[in-house]
């Protein structure tokens, strides 16, 4: 018998875990939706099957669970499904759940302890013609497009041997290329980095390892034309801490904040270290090269949010609040410091562009954001950010509702940067379910063009892609 969820925020409202699988062949459509926008919108978010071991529990560590959304021929289509990783298969199979937060040895089932925890809970991208369930801990996990259906860790054809990958690997539109990066790759809690690329066909062209200051939750990296940048920011993990009790990780805010930078065709010695004081990021925006140096705009916290430091106390919620940022590191000048300077002043997160422009200069940027800075994780705003025009659009869903990572989808391949929709699902809290919604990305004010409507929520997730049309969808 499974036990219930505990009272914590964690397991209430639009966080609490949905319990089943559906699919809804034709959700009811409020609207018109454009007859051009054809393909399918996948999300990933942690469900988590069973209520927790210990109390170190964190929301970045449920089951993951993918919702797609087609869309051909004004309908859409749904359906959703946990990704069976064998970790799911062996809590499934013992009706309860048997691994400790974090892979904790001291609270893990002993019939478990050293097996596979991982739960392929963060982003779904699509790449060399496969669907990969992504999270940081473990390898790519692919997915069957249709269906669904769980297909089991892949390894690029036995090229890939890192135990760990990036829940963000970036696409390059020029090569096609898909560039990634891994934490902890020398073993648990390591301050070992990896990086690799993947050519556009899927195949693994180099994979190599080096140093960084110290171990590091490092969720997301950057990448231009021709570098790519490692942001080691101090909310450090540390196995020892873990097995005393105390947080698997934690934010130290003593410790300086370091981002390394490599020429993409460079051997990873080349590595030149930037710092700063700390600060924490989880998700650049984009960043490209410009006159010999890189422009970074990421989300910046003064601290990292949702992490205790390491005697386990809450950190200051005033500082854990995110805005969007622009850090300039000049590549030519005798120095190891870089400039920081605010973008915007919304408290905010989840920022995205249009994918063509990855790791090119650009002029256009979405994001979700808060109305209220005092509760900065409730994102009622949608908001464009026109970056070269310095103006910014937004749209206010209604009190009580919440906004996932907003989408973007170009009109066509050969559209204009930024002329397309932005998708979104909408968590309707007075209904306590949620919507689809299609937005015109250039006049988002103006308020969904078409919402399909779901009976039952979609928690609260992490990160989601557009797949186009291929005539194998839905």
């Amino acid at each position: 018998m499974s036990l219930p969820f505990p009272a914590q925020p964690f397991f209430s409202g639009n966080f609490a875990p949905v319990s089943f699988e559906a699919d809804a062949p034709d959700l009811p459509v409020r609207g018109e939706l454009p007859k051009d926008l054809s393909g399918t919108l996948y999300r990933n978010g942690p469900n988590p099957q069973f209520a927790p071991r210990d109390p170190h529990h964190h929301w970045f560590i449920g089951d993951g669970m993918i919702h797609a959304f087609c869309v051909a021929d004004g309908r859409v289509s749904y359906r959703n499904r946990w990704v069976r990783t064998p970790k799911w298969e062996a809590e499934h199979a013992a009706h309860a759940s048997l691994f400790g937060a974090w892979g904790n040895p001291a609270t893990t089932d002993p019939a478990v302890r050293g097996k596979d925890g991982g739960v392929a809970n963060t982003n779904i991208v699509w790449h060399g013609g496969k669907l990969f369930a992504l999270e940081e801990g473990h390898r790519p996990f692919a997915l069957d497009p249709q269906t669904l259906a769980s297909l089991g860790y892949w390894d690029f054809n036995g090229a890939f041997k890192g135990a760990r990958f990036t829940a963000h690997p970036k696409i390059d539109p020029e090569t096609g290329e898909m560039v990634f990066f891994a934490y902890s790759a020398g073993g648990q809690f390591s301050a070992a980095l990896a990086y690799g690329v993947i050519d556009k066909s899927g195949t693994l062209t180099r994979f190599d390892q080096f140093d960084a200051p110290y171990a590091s939750m490092v969720h997301d990296f950057m990448v231009t034309r021709n570098y790519v940048l490692f942001p080691v920011l101090p909310l450090t993990g540390s196995l020892q801490r873990a097995m005393a009790g105390k947080p698997a990780y934690a934010w130290e805010g003593d410790k300086r904040a370091y981002v390394g930078v490599m020429r993409r065709d460079a051997d990873v010695s080349t590595v030149r270290w930037f710092e700063c004081d700390p600060c924490y990021v989880f998700h650049p925006m984009n960043a490209y090269e410009d006159s010999g140096k890189i422009i970074g705009d990421v989300m910046q916290y003064e601290a990292a949010p949702l992490f205790p430091d390491p005697s386990g106390r809450p950190g200051d919620p005033a500082k854990a609040v995110a805005h969007l940022t622009r850090w300039t590191f000049d590549l030519t000048a005798n120095t190891n410091s870089f400039q920081r300077e605010p973008i915007d002043d919304l408290a905010a997160e989840f920022p995205r562009l249009d994918e063509r422009y990855a790791g090119l200069n650009y002029r256009h940027g979405y994001f979700a954001a808060s109305s209220d800075s005092r509760a900065p994780d409730a994102f009622d705003v949608l908001s464009h950010i026109d970056l070269r025009a310095g103006k910014r659009t937004t749209y206010r869903l209604p009190k009580g509702d919440a906004a996932s990572e907003p989408i973007f989808v170009p009109r066509s391949a050969s559209s204009p940067e930024g002329d397309g929709y932005l998708l979104a699902t909408i968590y309707r809290g007075a209904e306590h379910r949620s919507d689809l919604a299609v937005f015109d990305a250039a006049a988002l004010d103006r308020g969904p063009l078409a919402l399909a409507e779901l009976s039952h929520r979609v928690p609260f997730g992490f990160h989601g892609n557009w797949r186009p049309a291929d005539g194998t969808e839905c």
